[in-house]
């Protein structure tokens, strides 16, 4: 208490004697010599080792000042209840301007250059192509006739759009190999805007072009098979047109190719897949099969013939692999055989044994050998039309769809029992497969004959084999081709060809409107509407094959075809490849009323669904 009292009864100036009396006088002369004692601290810079400039040392008041004198104290002196600037104040106030100085300019120098590459990704580096509505039509001149219409998807230059390739013949009289047939031409139109990537002259007409990795892994190049209806096998580099090897036409000696090409796994361990090739002789009614190489295109092995007389119509050749993993090749003449990849091998090497991957055997195929033990396997035999391999749902290999003239056959893959049939006349496309119903199994469409100018189509289940949706429609295009696309909720839409359904009655033969005959509309089918159908083009033209591919980036679907205009005498007729994106056209299309539902269906509900559809690859592979 005593010293907080005499520090509360200090006053500035000198101390008198007496601690009680106040002298003005003697507060002036203190202000005097505070007045220099400041001017003097200003001018030092401060007190060093705890003394004035004067050289006095300030009087403690109590024994913890005392203590506190003791220590010395650089930052923090105290003059009049003002503190005084501690030593090196001014260097570290540089200093640590300097830091944040450097800090602020590294911080806008990196905010700068990330702007700057910013800005160059977003103009240099270019976007994916967008395909919205890449609706374009590409005129490819008069082609001189020609039986077949190859038609097929590939992406050959890497932008993630599959490109378009297709032959047709060039002229009848054109420079082909002896002269005697006419020339072709293949050519791949780019997928966004059809224009020409490249083409290549052909000896013969193509039958067929499947374009495929042949060597397994990332990195292997697409290659392009083209099958001729003669004597050619080439294989094509997809992305440049440059022919890879050609068969030497010699091997097929006096046979003549009868189907297309059909890929097997590697038969000669060279690590890139191998081929077979079915030849008819040309003089005598035998069948041969022929191995080939995948990579060089020489044969591996000589031909394996058989005694079969072509009555029919061909079937096949289709490779089948059971689920144990054994090889079969299915073919025949209006009846189904099989025989056993191995057998071919055997034979064409002329040798007993064979690679490991083909000693395998499927028990339940074995048994139906015939009585004699001979390699052929007996199938299926009553009338058959067209085979098909469709995925089963419950199982790693496929089943067999059987179109006959009697109607429709399921067969189960495991042991060639009938899993359902169908009776009915008159169909002759190849069913169409896509998911209509809700259980998960692929349904089926089917077009059908039903008078003249009319066909009837109609969904079949493909877990009951029951028709679940049909409707009859006017139609002049004979086999006009049908496909599907599935969306990203596992249904599938389903295109066909038709003529104008406002012009005809449902339930009636006769035609009412009076739009001509000529003129077919591409109509949608949708399992969530059945009782609407939506109007997506139309064309003038014979439409002879199409085809669906998937765009990934957009999650789009976009529908090719080719078309073939009228033709007249003496003027060949015109071929015209058109490419539709469907999400496109599923907005811009027109609906067509079937049949009134409950509740009704309005035009804005039905394109808040449309907007929403989004379509992604088929799981399935026919």
């Amino acid at each position: 208490m005593a010293t907080v009292l005499s520090r509360a009864l200090k006053l500035p100036g000198k101390k008198s004697p007496d601690l009680g009396e106040y002298d003005p006088l003697t507060q002036a002369d203190s202000d005097e010599s505070e007045d220099d004692l400041v001017l003097n601290l200003q001018k030092n810079g401060g007190v060093k080792n705890g003394k004035s400039p004067l050289g006095e040392a300030p009087e403690p008041d109590s024994d913890a000042e005392v203590a506190e004198a003791a220590k010395p104290h650089l930052s923090e002196v105290t003059t009049e209840g003002y503190p005084s600037e501690p030593l090196g104040g001014l260097e570290q106030k540089a200093a640590s301007s300097l830091v944040s100085y450097v800090r602020t300019s590294v911080f806008l120098l990196t905010l700068g250059i990330s702007m700057i590459l910013v800005l160059l990704c977003a103009f240099l580096i270019p976007c994916p192509p967008r395909d919205l509505h890449s609706t374009w039509s590409r005129h490819l001149g008069s082609q001189g006739g020609g039986d077949v219409s190859p038609l097929e998807l590939a992406d050959v230059n890497g932008d993630g759009l599959r490109d378009v390739l297709l032959s047709f013949v060039m002229s009848r009289n054109g420079s082909a190999v002896g002269g005697s047939r006419p020339a072709a031409n293949l050519v791949c139109l780019s997928g966004m805007n059809g224009s020409t990537l490249w083409s290549s002259l052909l000896p013969e007409e193509a039958r067929d072009i499947t374009c495929l990795e042949l060597m397994p892994g990332s990195l292997a190049e697409t290659i392009c098979l083209v099958t001729g209806t003669h004597k050619m096998l080439s294989a094509f580099n997809a992305t440049s047109g440059k022919a890879i090897w050609t068969l030497n036409p010699n091997y097929l000696s006096n046979s003549t190719l009868a189907a297309p090409v059909v890929v097997l796994p590697d038969l000669d361990e060279d690590g890139v897949r191998d081929l077979v090739v079915l030849a008819i002789g040309e003089l005598q009614p035998d069948l041969c099969f022929l191995l080939v190489s995948g990579r060089t295109g020489s044969p591996v092995g000589r031909p394996v013939k058989y005694n079969i007389v072509g009555v029919r119509n061909l079937i096949g050749p289709q490779v089948y692999i059971t689920t144990n993993g054994a090889v079969y090749i299915l073919f025949g003449f209006g009846n189904i055989q099989a025989v056993a990849l191995r057998d071919i091998f055997v034979q064409a090497q002329n040798r007993d044994s064979s690679p490991p991957s083909l000693q395998i055997e499927e028990p339940e195929w074995e048994k139906r050998r015939s009585i004699n033990l001979s390699e052929l396997i007996d199938v299926y035999s009553d009338g058959v039309e067209l085979l098909q391999m469709v995925k089963a749902p419950d199982s790693n290999c496929s089943n067999l769809l059987i179109t006959t003239r009697q109607g429709l056959v399921l067969l189960r893959g495991q042991n060639l029992t009938p899993y359902w049939t169908l009776r009915l006349q008159g169909l002759r496309s190849p069913p169409t497969p896509g998911y209509f119903t809700d259980d998960q199994t692929l349904d089926f469409l089917l077009q059908i004959q039903d008078g003249v100018g009319m066909k009837k189509m109609m969904v079949v289940d493909g877990d009951s084999g029951s028709v679940v949706w049909s409707y009859r429609a006017p139609c002049h295009m004979k086999e006009t081709p049908a496909t599907s696309a599935v969306t990203s909720d596992r249904k599938s839409v389903f295109l066909f060809w038709a003529e104008g359904l406002s012009a005809a009655s449902p339930n009636s033969d006769i035609i009412l409107g009076t739009e001509p005959p000529s003129l077919h509309h591409l109509y949608l089918l949708h399992p969530a509407f059945p009782s609407i159908l939506l109007d997506l083009a139309n064309t003038t033209g014979t439409v002879t094959a199409s085809e669906v591919g998937i765009n990934d980036l957009w999650k789009d679907a976009f529908y090719v075809t080719r078309t073939t205009g009228p033709s007249s005498e003496g003027h060949p007729a015109a071929l015209v490849v058109s490419k539709l994106s469907l999400r496109w056209a599923l907005m811009e299309g027109q609906m067509a009323q079937l049949q009134e539902s409950t509740p009704k269906i309005g035009r804005g509900e039905l394109r808040r669904f449309l907007s929403r559809i989004k379509f992604v690859e088929a799981p399935y592979e026919i």
